[in-house]
């Protein structure tokens, strides 16, 4: 088979909802690098939107999985499941005394997170919950519209009540909005999506200490930041507090498609109780035999030390990029979840390094976004830079007018 046989057959039977899908059948992985039908291959620096968070098929999470498949694939909710047991014991010990729901992406535990919130102030009539501009929290309904842009609202009118959009790093903006009305405040410590903006220190902890003057609920997303991805296990670890739940997906099953919502023991009053929420698929023991593995490969290997090192690396490099060409305006980010703000559209520079086999992304129009498994090595990421070292000197005459506040 062709790619163009795999686009016809997508053509007729898949629906058209992903824009811009790319052209390349991938059919195999490893590590850092993916190939695709004709046998091209690829470095990849954003596997999978962050989910082969570890690397494509790492033998660990291969294993887990093959052995789990040998005995039993799924089990109902309503019987024990040891490796779910498991794996939420493995979670709360990572993070904070906690209970744990399961689930299958993203969405579905940000969508937890809000019923939760909902439930915990209907008692008190508090409804309303405070997300951030330039957020993104996931496509189903009440997820999209937590979502603070526009964009994804479009044609989905009339959206769920009541959420209302402060902008992210600015305390003041979001102390404004809060009302007898609020519940709970939610955001991403760094906005992926967003354009790789990362919380400040003083705008988590004040939103901690305003959520707690208030009796409110502090919900981090940290579908992106969290297993390993910036250098601690959970982003939240960077700003010396902790959130009353939290979400999880993406690294959480190295590949396995599970999500999961965190609720912290501090919240004492039951809130979800039996019968209030479920999912069918939800921490089944495939799933979860492969989420554990993830967390043994983890510290196993010591990614996250890798993580520190090679995220220094990366911003080292970056930043020798950004002095040599003025199109990068600015850089940011923690560990390997790194943006570029270019000073015009970012899509050409991510086209042009498919091109040269290096797979990155481009978001919010001008960031170029790059997010290497936890496994990457410095030859990979020199590799990496060298190829966005030829991609900038390929289009950077196009860019020559540019002016950048930086140069």
């Amino acid at each position: 088979m062709k790619t163009t046989d795999v686009q016809k057959i997508y053509s007729e039977f898949v629906l058209p909802t992903y824009a811009g899908q790319l052209p390349i059948c991938l059919v195999k992985g490893k590590g850092s690098r993916v190939w695709d039908l004709q046998g091209k291959e690829y470095l990849d620096f954003f596997p999978g939107w962050a989910v082969s968070g570890i690397g494509h098929c790492h033998p660990m999470v291969v294993n887990a999985i093959r052995a789990q498949a040998g005995k039993i694939l799924h089990v109902a909710n309503n019987f024990l499941n040891v490796k779910q047991a498991e794996l939420a014991k493995t979670i709360s010990e990572a993070s904070f005394p906690a209970r744990v729901f399961f689930c299958n992406s993203g969405a579905e535990a940000n969508e937890g997170a809000i019923k939760f919130a909902k439930k915990y102030g209907s008692d008190t009539g508090r409804f309303e919950i405070i997300t951030m501009k330039n957020s993104f929290h996931g496509r189903t309904l009440a997820a999209m519209t937590a979502t603070g842009q526009e964009k994804f609202h479009q044609g989905f009118q009339p959206l769920m009540e009541k959420f209302r959009y402060a902008d992210f790093n600015d305390l003041e903006s979001v102390k404004k909005l809060v009302n007898d009305k609020t519940v709970a405040i939610m955001l991403e410590p760094i906005q992926g999506e967003g354009g790789v903006n990362v919380a400040s220190r003083d705008f988590l902890q004040g939103l901690r200490k305003l959520c707690d003057e208030k009796d409110m609920l502090l919900i981090l997303d940290e579908v992106q930041t969290a297993m390993g991805r910036t250098g601690k296990m959970f982003g939240y670890q960077h700003y010396d507090l902790e959130p009353d739940i939290m979400t999880l997906a993406k690294t959480l099953g190295g590949g396995a498609p599970i999500g999961a919502f965190v609720i912290n023991r501090r919240i004492k009053k039951e809130v979800l109780i039996a019968g209030m929420h479920g999912s069918t698929y939800g921490g089944n023991p495939l799933v979860c035999a492969a989420s554990l593995a993830v967390f043994k490969a983890i510290k196993k290997e010591k990614l996250i030390t890798n993580t520190v090192r090679m995220g220094e690396l990366l911003e080292q490099e970056i930043e020798k990029l950004k002095a040599k060409y003025p199109v990068i305006e600015s850089t940011r980010g923690l560990g390997l979840m790194r943006g570029l703000k270019l000073c015009e559209p970012a899509a050409p520079y991510a086209a042009e390094a498919r091109e040269q086999g290096l797979l990155i992304n481009a978001t919010q129009g001008d960031i170029v976004r790059i997010m290497p498994p936890l496994t990457v090595s410095s030859k990979e990421i020199h590799l990496a830079m060298k190829i966005l070292d030829n991609v900038f000197m390929k289009l950077s005459k196009k860019s020559e007018g540019c002016a950048c506040s930086n140069h």
